[in-house]
């Protein structure tokens, strides 16, 4: 995957091979979208890890206006990811990706990291 990250106020547009957080086509697309349809012009998708739910960890997916200073950004087919300090080496080398089903659907966070999701998939370990 090419992309590039920058931290906010500092931009780095040096292509690397990988990115510490990926983000597939379709949930890049999906994510757009959504951001259009909620009244956002600039995409950026919040990633954050909160402590809670029945393993341990939980994420949290938000539309954000604009960014923190301390903010990571990881861009990748035209949406930009922003992650907070503490989240980061808990999400590094996952992937962001929108899988449509009935049931189950919706936005997933696969994490190489977790050793442990519960059953509903909301939260996980590592």
């Amino acid at each position: 995957m090419i992309g590039w990250m920058e931290a906010a106020g500092e931009t780095h547009t040096q292509a690397t091979t990988t990115l510490t957080v990926g983000v597939t086509e379709r949930a890049a697309e999906k994510a757009i979208q959504l951001a259009a349809r909620e009244g956002h012009e600039q995409a950026f998708l919040r990633l954050r890890v909160l402590a809670g739910g029945c393993s341990g960890f939980s994420y949290k997916l938000s539309f954000e206006s604009c960014t923190a200073p301390d903010d990571h950004i990881f861009r990748a087919h035209g949406l930009a990811v922003l992650i907070d300090p503490r989240s980061l080496p808990i999400v590094a080398g996952s992937t962001i990706e929108f899988i449509d089903a009935m049931l189950g659907g919706g936005f997933k966070v696969n994490n190489p990291q977790a050793v442990h999701e519960c059953a509903c998939g909301e939260s996980f370990a590592i």
